[in-house]
């Protein structure tokens, strides 16, 4: 007999990041922050729910325009799952 593989329905939101010009040439860009974490919900057979992006802002600062959306998609039960290259893309402090 086969077996089936029973996935949860995990929809993942993206969250991406650069605060300077540097990560960007030091191989962090957003292009190459996004295509690694799609690879990725791709092979553990997530469902992109959106990607949010925020570009020349600190992690110091959560009132960061795509940072707030995706707080307020969370709490409005929009998806499962938040997925970013480090962790550090979302905040600098998580205490």
């Amino acid at each position: 007999m086969l077996e089936t593989k029973v996935v949860p329905n995990i929809k993942a939101a993206i969250y991406i990041r650069v605060s300077t010009e540097d990560q960007v040439r030091e191989g962090f860009s957003l292009g190459e922050q996004q295509k690694a974490i799609e690879e990725y919900c791709k092979r553990q057979e997530y469902e992109v729910y959106k990607v949010y992006e925020d570009a020349g802002i600190s992690a110091k600062d959560t009132n960061r325009p795509s940072f707030q959306s995706l707080m307020n998609d969370m709490k409005a039960g929009l998806f499962n799952m938040i997925v970013a290259y480090k962790i550090d893309r979302l905040t600098r402090s998580i205490v």
